[in-house]
């Protein structure tokens, strides 16, 4: 059997693949029949023939462990050289010497054997030699063409396979996915459930328990999270909402939301293997990388802050990282979108101690959360903020006519301040009625990503904190069937799904902390608006707050003094 044997330089083959010359064999210099003396192919006439692109055969062992040694150029029996063998090893695909990684390598070896050795020194022009320069530059053309259609056809082709592919096989891309990406949801009202279940006793609570078996919760329409659903759906950080009531605003809203906020931290405390709290982006980040679920504050309502600047920077210290503006009710320098609200409440927006909450926020390093608000609070947010902002939990208005819903021009605003929009799974707010289904939230998805653009949208279901659920998207362990569906959609490519995942999030979450660092740089102060109590004369239930007594006792006193 012939062999080419050509015993070329390796050195500027070396030089370009970024390898240590004297890391590479010595140039052969012997005469041809010393060299197969040493090297003495014979043993392997019998060698099968080299494989086929397609083919998953391995080397033969024997003539592998020949090449780690051999320093010849030879072909041996069609299967390459000692270069050959390193460039194999080099690209991770040692095992399989064969099929396409196999005969890649074999081909930059062979090129690279082909090539003649450089000599830097002048010399006169040879016969052929523009001959040969044109030979190599015609087969340089041909390898960048290659190189560029395989590209071009390769994309089609991964589409292909993955709108081919099974449910099972999508399973397993998500899987992956989800594994290099954090599945960042922006809202799940669980904690509200603990404290109306089980009254916020969590050492007896077994969050580790499928709580579809356990009662109370297994009665609940409003119950779609545990622990080992939490883990099946991939959940890579999950923003806990401290929700109350807006029926204690001027009652005990403050001291019943720290008693949420601390309920969170006690729950992850308790389960340190699973969970690990967060307050940062790198913190979320370090948190899936150890394969635990990074937990997140986020307070559910400006009427928790008791009209207080000082309550937000204790909310802020206690691991607090976002604050929604407001929840179905006004407060008294914000509106919501609540249906209660009459028009005349929702066009005033934010005042002015609404506008210092907002920028408060922007120090301090909060994402400001515009779910809930009415239409003018979300103008005037979105005007006031340094920072990017967040709807939490909301969907496409056009899909759905809601006011909880965002409209496509503030869809477009959301997009020139570079925020984001995280899908609500509620049916009512997906379909406009108690019947929905996982193809429908992919329909807003797809509507903000259309308006917006794929940097805009994110998830945040909303779990445990409405009752009516889509089909197929039941409860928090479902997540994977929705990236499972969208991997049959051309238009959401793999960088897209990551970004709808929680790339997104960690992008506007890292602007946020650089405005906050910004604003230490220009030594902004922390603010002392604070909110005429006078002025809350009428709102309602405001005769429940100490300060707006005092006020009018003071005042009152000075009417009778004019008198």
């Amino acid at each position: 059997m012939a062999h080419s044997c050509p015993h070329r330089a390796t050195v500027e083959w070396a030089q370009c693949n970024g390898q240590a010359a004297d890391a590479l064999p010595p140039r052969d210099v012997r005469p041809f029949q010393d060299v197969h003396d040493v090297c003495d192919v014979l043993p392997f006439q019998d060698a099968p023939p080299p494989p086929a692109a397609d083919c998953a055969l391995d080397i033969p062992a024997d003539l592998e462990e020949h090449l780690q040694s051999c320093r010849c150029h030879c072909d041996h029996m069609g299967y390459g050289n000692y270069q050959t063998w390193r460039t194999a090893s080099r690209s991770g695909s040692l095992r399989s010497m064969n099929g396409g990684s196999y005969r890649a390598a074999k081909i930059v070896s062979e090129l690279e054997s082909a090539r003649p050795p450089t000599d830097r020194s002048p010399k006169r022009p040879i016969a052929g030699a523009d001959m040969e320069y044109r030979h190599w530059c015609v087969i340089c053309v041909v390898l960048v063409l290659a190189a560029v259609t395989s590209v071009g056809v390769g994309v089609p082709l991964a589409l292909q396979a993955r709108r081919s592919a099974s449910l099972t096989e999508r399973l397993e891309m998500v899987s992956s996915l989800l594994q290099r990406v954090p599945l960042i949801d922006g809202h799940n009202d669980f904690p509200w459930n603990l404290r109306n279940f089980v009254h916020n006793e969590v050492d007896a609570f077994n969050f580790s328990a499928d709580l579809r078996k356990v009662e109370p919760w297994n009665l609940s329409r409003w119950s779609h999270t545990d622990l080992p659903r939490l883990r099946r759906g991939q959940v890579g950080a999950q923003f806990w909402a401290a929700y109350v009531p807006c029926e204690s605003q001027w009652l005990d809203a403050v001291p019943m939301s720290l008693e949420q906020i601390d309920v969170v931290r006690r729950l992850v405390h308790k389960y340190p293997q699973y969970l690990s709290f967060a307050t940062s982006a790198q913190e979320i980040l370090d948190a899936h990388r150890a394969g635990r679920i990074a937990s997140l504050l986020g307070v559910e309502g400006g009427h928790s802050l008791g009209n207080s600047l000082a309550v937000l920077r204790t909310f802020y210290r206690s691991g607090v990282r976002y604050l929604t503006l407001t929840h179905s009710c006004d407060t008294p320098w914000a509106t919501s979108a609540s249906e209660k609200s009459s028009p005349s409440k929702t066009s005033r927006g934010l005042n002015d101690f609404g506008k210092a909450v907002v920028l408060e926020m922007n120090r301090l390093g909060m994402i400001v959360d515009l779910s809930h608000t009415s239409l003018r609070t979300t103008r005037d947010a979105l005007v006031v903020s340094r920072a990017p902002i967040i709807f939490s939990h909301s969907s496409a208005q056009a899909l759905c006519n809601t006011s909880r819903n965002v409209p496509d021009d503030v869809l477009k605003q959301v997009a020139l301040n570079g925020g984001l929009v995280m899908v609500n799974f509620y049916s009512e707010f997906i379909t406009c009625n108690s019947s929905a289904k996982l193809t429908d939230v992919i329909a807003h998805l797809n509507h903000i990503k259309r308006v917006a653009g794929a940097d805009h949208v994110g998830l945040g279901a909303g779990y445990d904190g409405i009752n009516w659920t889509p089909s197929g998207l039941e409860d928090v362990s479902r997540y994977p069937y929705l990236f499972a569906e969208l991997l049959k959609d051309d238009s959401w490519t793999e960088t897209d799904l990551k970004k709808l995942a929680g790339l997104n999030f960690i992008r506007v979450f890292k602007e946020v902390e650089q405005v906050s660092r910004q604003m230490a740089l220009e030594a902004v102060r922390p603010r002392q608006d604070r909110v005429d109590p006078l002025k809350l004369i009428f709102t309602s239930a405001a005769r429940c707050s100490y300060e707006l007594t005092e006020a009018l006792s003071k005042h009152s006193q000075g009417d009778e003094r004019n008198r």
